[in-house]
């Protein structure tokens, strides 16, 4: 297994990837509010990498026999005139989406992913990475706990209807 920079010969094995962290995120979706809309394998990834590419930011892939089992983007979002009024600003990179296939998950991969994207955050000065987990993902929150995150934030939701 090797980590390699995003390689559009791997396209289709991104949209895949995608579609199965969005097949796993609708089953834990313990609000029904996610959805695998029929455009998302076509659009999604597409829509991704021009974020990545508009962004300062990178996609890596862990590629094994020729096939991509995990991914990793992150991007670089620039800050507004409304964040320097409250908010320090460090450089800072994001994590925007992070997927090992269920088949190899648990060997590591995820962990080399994120390896790869922490140097090259640090490589081009962030001091701070985020990432945004979905409240219901236990698994995913349990593994970025392991990589030395922590929460920031908390977001509420409240059916009112």
């Amino acid at each position: 297994m090797k980590i390699i920079e995003y390689d559009e010969n791997y396209l289709e094995d991104v949209k895949d990837l995608l579609v199965e962290l969005e097949e796993y995120i609708i089953t834990i979706d313990e609000d029904n509010l996610d959805q695998l809309h029929p455009e998302y394998r076509e659009k999604m990834a597409i829509i991704d990498l021009e974020e990545v590419n508009k962004n300062n930011g990178k996609c890596y892939l862990a590629v094994e026999d020729n096939k991509a089992i995990g991914l990793i983007m992150g991007c670089i979002f620039p800050y507004d005139e409304y964040d320097y009024l409250d908010y320090k600003c460090p450089k800072r990179g994001e994590i925007t989406e992070l997927i090992v296939t269920s088949k190899t998950r648990s060997n590591g991969v995820g962990q080399l992913l994120m390896k790869q994207m922490e140097d090259y955050f640090k490589s081009v000065g962030c001091e701070y990475i985020l990432v945004d987990v979905f409240a219901y993902n236990k698994n995913g929150i349990k593994f970025y706990d392991k990589q030395g995150y922590h929460p920031r934030m908390h977001t509420g939701i409240k059916k009112i209807k």
